[in-house]
């Protein structure tokens, strides 16, 4: 057989083998029609897109299904929270308030001194604690995840921060299994994110997961988002 034939059946084949596509993910929705609270922590320094991006995604929720999630900002003390990038902010409700909802899920954006002088804050750690501690979902967006951790509500999950930071990461927690090259990772109750821009993937993740397909989709439009969960690199552990 001539080598001009023997190169072309080895591209032929090849070509086969490519097309070949892994079968689709689904995830059959857990919460149609339930609605979530869901807690934004603000901290000083935190950064705008690990905020705004998760909170736009749930609050387009109640647009789209009959249950839907209801955002509010919580901080230490109701005082004027400062963006990284200069955004001044007041948080709806403190750690203390009385009237603060119940809390079913917990969103902790990265702010600027999450792997240093916000780990030593105990009040700090002691409240993402207690509130993670009884909340249905938890999430982080980069170094978010380092505040989860101190509050010892990775132990013993799978989880990711932002890329530049995994290696600080696995050196202040190093019993921690840490993914990279991933946009988020859920592991039981626990989403943990890339942050930046892949903020938008965990939270449209969370809601596909809790709503479902068509939800997810519809809230993706709405914020000019083309949703196919089939798209995103993640880590799902399984039970």
């Amino acid at each position: 057989m001539r080598l001009s034939s023997i190169a072309f059946i080895l591209i032929f084949f090849g070509s086969c083998q490519k097309q070949e596509k892994k079968p689709p993910i689904e995830i059959a929705p857990v919460a149609e029609g339930q609605s979530f609270n869901a807690a934004f922590l603000m901290i000083d320094g935190v950064y705008n897109s690990e905020l705004m991006a998760p909170f736009d995604i749930f609050q387009h929720t109640i647009f789209h299904t009959d249950g839907g999630i209801n955002v509010f900002t919580v901080a230490e003390i109701m005082d004027t929270i400062t963006s990284f990038e200069g955004l001044r902010l007041l948080p709806d409700y403190s750690f203390d308030s009385k009237d603060i909802p119940n809390i079913d899920i917990l969103v902790v954006p990265s702010a600027e001194h999450n792997m240093d002088t916000d780990l030593e804050n105990e009040v700090l750690i002691n409240w993402v604690n207690e509130i993670g501690d009884k909340a249905d979902y938890v999430m982080s967006l980069c170094d978010g995840a380092f505040v989860l951790a101190k509050a010892g509500l990775v132990e013993g999950k799978e989880s990711t921060t932002f890329p530049t930071d995994i290696g600080k990461y696995k050196e202040t927690f190093p019993s921690l299994t840490v993914h990279e090259n991933v946009s988020f990772v859920h592991h039981d109750n626990l989403l943990t994110s890339a942050g930046g821009a892949k903020s938008y993937d965990v939270a449209l993740y969370l809601v596909h997961h809790l709503y479902g397909d068509l939800v997810a989709k519809g809230v993706g439009r709405g914020l000019v988002i083309d949703w196919d969960i089939n798209d995103y690199a993640f880590v799902k552990v399984d039970k």
